[in-house]
């Protein structure tokens, strides 16, 4: 067995391929190891190929290699591709990463111009605009997948624009509102998530190819033609600055742990609203489990990953921000650690939208669990100290008080406010009249939340239907 520090055997193809005549000896067999980033940047394929194909494209265009080379590059590059759409693709350890491969391949099938591909470029500025025509694939995928989280929150809504439940503050039984009202503000929520990954697409859709290592090049290349041949907006306009900056990356990351705290909160909504003591949803058998040795449970466990996978992905953002801390300008080795975390996020944070997405569309509300919640909890004071203001002309702290107050007689009495004897509410404040009993009831209390964004029934479908127009 070859031992983790041997080095490599002399030869042209482990010491020269990649980096020429500087080296004579191969690496050994733990810096091969180490060094080597095929394992994940495979990844980055279709993104390597389309920048190469632009590359030569240009390169042709102004005149720096041959039409006929080009030709040939470009027919290799889509042999390659088909070959690792059908698997047939032999990704190789020694050559480090997709670009080499690529070309290493590139140079079996064509031979010698596949050597001129590389002109006026560097792997620095190639991978960087590999991982940004990769994160913007990503993000577009992302908000796909969230657009269809909303509809089918949105959906749920519609079908619940009158269903009252309690709504909570500290976990405390707060004011009614509707169900319909309660997932239209995680629509809300996963809407600026959508507009953080738009942003920061934005932002990345500049071109770093043509950049080289890390001072351009003395070549008379066309940067705004490779720019707009891959879809970016523009070249980057600063070479260090193009192949250094991940702040693409890291806004990406950003975008996604915010999404993924989005989606633990409602996941815990979930877990919350199935446990026996709320009872306010059901979820089918899609989406629970059961327990090895209690057969009586039916366990919420889609949510309950959903809500742990937030820790990857957050996790992943601050991961790449230590590694970027203390770089100096311009690419480190350091910078191939930001692709794992990226991969890793899109891939957690695509399975946990579509166990959302699932999990909202499979929901049962339970109407009279969460009717029967809201009497408990004196769930209308808030509407009788309004009523005291509105009607008796109370300032509103003297009107709180005095709620206070009733609030404590009907818990004295082990009752619900619109229970309350008419006699004893006058003991308190003795103008007020039977028509407290019009306010008390949670139906009015809803009903009357008519403010922009409140939870009144007919609001809720209006703002579905906003929402659908907005949104999808």
């Amino acid at each position: 067995m070859r031992s983790m520090t041997e080095t490599r055997p002399d030869s042209p193809s482990a010491a020269n391929q990649l980096w020429g005549g500087r080296f004579a000896r191969g690496p050994a067999a733990i810096m091969e190891r180490i060094n080597a980033s095929i394992g994940f940047d495979q990844r980055l394929a279709a993104q390597d190929i389309a920048g190469s194909k632009a590359h030569a494209a240009m390169l042709a265009d102004c005149g720096i290699i041959s039409r006929d080379d080009a030709g040939k590059i470009q027919e290799g590059l889509d042999r390659i591709a088909e070959e690792i759409a059908r698997g047939d693709f032999e990704f190789k350890t020694e050559l480090e990463d997709i670009h080499m491969n690529v070309e290493a391949r590139l140079a079996e099938l064509i031979g010698e111009p596949a050597g001129r591909l590389h002109t006026a470029r560097s792997r620095n500025d190639q991978v960087a605009t590999d991982f940004r025509l990769w994160v913007r694939d990503a993000i577009d995928r992302l908000d796909a997948g969230l657009a269809g989280l909303q509809e089918a929150l949105i959906q749920q809504a519609e079908a619940h624009a009158d269903t009252v439940m309690p709504g909570y503050t500290h976990l405390q039984t707060a004011q009614p509102v509707t169900f319909g009202h309660h997932l239209l503000a995680y629509v809300e929520m996963f809407g600026r998530d959508r507009g953080r990954f738009r942003d920061a697409r934005a932002r990345l859709n500049e071109c770093p190819l043509g950049s080289a290592a890390l001072a351009g090049t003395s070549f008379p290349i066309d940067r705004e033609a490779t720019a707009s041949a891959l879809g970016f907006d523009r070249p980057t306009a600063n070479s260090l600055d193009a192949v250094s900056d991940r702040d693409f990356a890291l806004e990406y990351l950003s975008a996604a742990s915010i999404a993924a705290v989005h989606l633990s909160r409602f996941a815990e909504e979930i877990v919350l609203w199935c446990t026996d003591p709320f009872g306010f949803v059901r979820l089918s058998d899609a989406f629970t489990t059961g327990s090895s040795i209690m057969p009586q449970k039916k366990n919420p466990d889609a949510a309950e990953l959903v809500r742990a996978k937030a820790g990857r992905v957050i996790g992943a953002l601050n991961g790449l921000l230590v590694t970027m801390k203390g770089l100096p300008l311009a690419y480190s080795k350091d910078m191939q650690e930001d692709k794992e975390p990226v991969f890793e996020t899109d891939d957690t944070l695509a399975l946990t939208i579509a166990a959302a997405t699932g999990m909202v569309r499979d929901l049962s509300p339970r109407r009279e669990r969460m009717r029967a919640a809201t009497e408990r909890g004196f769930i209308t004071a808030t509407d009788l100290a309004d009523w005291l203001v509105r009607v008796l002309g109370l300032p509103f702290r003297q009107a709180h008080h005095v709620t206070g107050r009733i609030v404590r007689l009907a818990e004295e009495k082990d009752c619900r406010l619109d229970q309350l004897d008419l006699e004893a509410m006058r003991g308190v404040e003795p103008r007020i009249t039977a028509a407290i009993f019009d306010v008390l009831g949670v139906d009015a209390s809803v009903a009357s939340r008519t403010s922009l964004g409140g939870t009144a029934p007919d609001n809720v479908r209006r703002a579905a239907a906003a929402a659908r127009e907005r949104f999808l």
